[in-house]
């Protein structure tokens, strides 16, 4: 499997909790965190049913991976993730970009992106720190939020 369809197969997994999160009056995003060719995290936005305003699908996907990791050191994985990892100004948001540098995940994979709402300096430090790539087709060292 070369690493375009694997970034398929996992997405596909990501966008099967977005549509769960959906599917439960939440809105649609959804991630899981690969590590050694396995999901160890999954998430989906459970703030409304949770009421739990750092419920996003990321942080919920990256407290699964530390848990199973058993540690929260999560390096050597990727995060597959339906929207950008969310680093909006003023912090008015659970910092899951912060959350995502600190855990040390290596790559991030995202399948779309909120342009009006994202801090380009914030997602400029997730992807210097990261390799990251956006979209099928995409390469890894490609830069999803240029111009941004």
């Amino acid at each position: 499997m070369t690493q375009a369809q694997g970034d398929e197969h996992w997405m596909q997994a990501a966008i099967a909790e977005a549509r769960l999160a959906g599917a439960e009056g939440e809105v649609p995003v959804g991630a899981v965190i690969v590590h050694e060719g396995q999901i160890i995290g999954r998430g989906r936005n459970k703030r409304e049913s949770s009421q739990d305003p750092t419920a996003h699908a990321e942080m919920i996907a990256l407290r699964e991976a530390a848990e199973r990791l058993r540690s929260w050191r999560v390096t050597d994985s990727s995060l597959y993730v339906t929207l950008e990892p969310c680093c909006h100004r003023n912090k008015k948001t659970p910092p899951c970009t912060d959350a995502l540098l600190a855990a040390g995940v290596s790559r991030v994979v995202v399948a779309m992106q909120e342009v009006p709402y994202v801090d380009s300096a914030a997602l400029e430090g997730l992807v210097s720190a990261t390799e990251t790539t956006s979209g099928p087709g995409s390469s890894p060292s490609s830069t999803p939020w240029s111009g941004v």
